[in-house]
C-alpha cells in the first residue's frame, strides 16, 4: 500500500510539472500540444507493439475515442494559452475548477438529477475565479482561456468515464492521442499562415523539455497512476488528484517566483476554490456524494 501511495503522489507531482514546462518550452500553445500529442502517440504505439498487444476495437468505438482526443487537444491548447497569456498559477487555479464543472455537466449529459450542494460549490468556485478576474485585469485573457480549458476537460472526463471499461487504458489513450494529433495536424498549416510570427519549430532545448513532457508527465504519469489503482481506492485517487494544481503553483513559485507578481485577490480567489474542493471531499467522506 505504501508503494502504491508513493506511485500515486509521484504521478500527480509529474502532472503538476506540465504548467512549468509550458513556460520553459518556447513554442506557441498549438504547436506545443501538437508535439506533445505526437510524441506521446508514437511512444504508446511502440510500447503496445513491443508488448504485442492487439488493438481490437470496433469502428464506432475508435471514432468515439478519436473525437474525445480532439477535446483533449483543445483542452491542452486552451490550458497552455492560459499560461502564455497569464502565468502558471492563473492557469492552474482555473484548472482546479474542472471537477466542479464536471459536476455541472454530468447531469446534462447523463440525464441524472441536479445536486443542489454541488451547484452551490460550483458557484463558490466560479466566485473565486471571478474575484481574480475582476480585480486583476492583467490576466483576464488568460483566465478566459483557463475557464475554457476547464470546461472542455470536464466534458471529456464525463465522456471518458463512460468508455474507460471498454478497452485497456493504454489503448484508449493511444487512440485519443492519435485523434488529437491528427486534428492539430489539420489545423497547424492554417495556424502558421494566420500567425506567421508564432514559433513552431523547436530548439534543442525545446525538444528536451518536450520529451520530458511527453515521456514523464504523460506516459509515465499514466503508468504510475494505473499501477497505484490496483491497491488504492477511487476516493484516494480523486483526493490526491486535487493536489495537482497545488503542486503546480508551488513549483511555479519556486522556479519562476510568480508569487512576487500576484495580488492579494489571487489568494482570496484561490481560497474560495480550495474551500469548494475541500467541502466536496468532506461530502464524499460522509457519503453524501461520490
Amino acid at each position: 500500500m505504501k508503494q502504491s501511495l508513493i506511485q500515486l503522489h509521484i504521478s500527480v507531482l509529474l502532472a503538476g510539472f506540465t504548467g512549468v514546462l509550458g513556460v520553459l518550452i518556447q513554442l506557441n500553445e498549438l504547436p506545443l500540444v501538437w508535439y506533445r500529442m505526437g510524441i506521446t502517440f508514437i511512444t504508446l504505439l511502440l510500447i503496445l507493439i513491443i508488448q504485442k498487444q492487439k488493438l481490437e476495437l470496433g469502428f464506432r468505438k475508435i471514432m468515439l475515442l478519436l473525437s474525445i482526443g480532439i477535446l483533449i487537444a483543445l483542452h491542452w491548447v486552451f490550458f497552455y494559452a492560459s499560461i502564455k497569456f497569464a502565468n502558471v498559477s492563473i492557469g492552474l487555479v482555473c484548472f482546479a475548477a474542472t471537477s466542479l464543472f464536471t459536476a455541472l455537466l454530468e447531469p446534462l449529459l447523463n440525464s441524472t438529477p441536479w445536486r443542489k450542494a454541488e451547484l452551490l460549490l460550483g458557484i463558490l468556485s466560479l466566485l473565486g475565479i471571478y474575484i481574480i478576474f475582476q480585480f486583476d485585469i492583467r490576466y483576464r485573457t488568460g483566465i478566459l482561456f483557463g475557464l475554457g480549458s476547464a470546461i472542455i476537460a470536464a466534458l471529456f472526463s464525463v465522456l471518458n468515464k463512460k468508455n474507460i471499461a471498454t478497452a485497456p487504458p493504454q489503448t484508449i489513450m493511444l487512440f485519443e492521442m492519435g485523434g488529437g494529433f491528427l486534428f492539430l495536424t489539420c489545423l497547424l498549416p492554417a495556424y502558421i499562415v494566420h500567425f506567421p510570427d508564432a514559433k513552431w519549430i523547436p530548439s534543442l532545448t525545446d525538444v528536451f523539455w518536450l520529451l520530458i513532457l511527453a515521456w514523464f508527465c504523460t506516459v509515465l504519469a499514466m503508468e504510475l497512476m494505473l499501477k497505484a489503482l490496483h491497491n488504492v481506492s477511487a476516493f484516494t485517487q480523486n483526493l490526491t488528484l486535487n493536489l495537482e494544481p497545488v503542486y503546480g503553483i508551488l513549483l511555479a513559485f519556486l522556479v519562476f517566483h510568480e508569487n512576487r507578481y500576484l495580488q492579494n485577490t489571487f489568494y482570496v480567489g484561490m481560497a474560495c476554490i480550495a474551500l469548494s474542493v475541500g467541502i466536496q471531499m468532506r461530502r464524499i467522506v460522509n457519503g453524501r456524494s461520490y
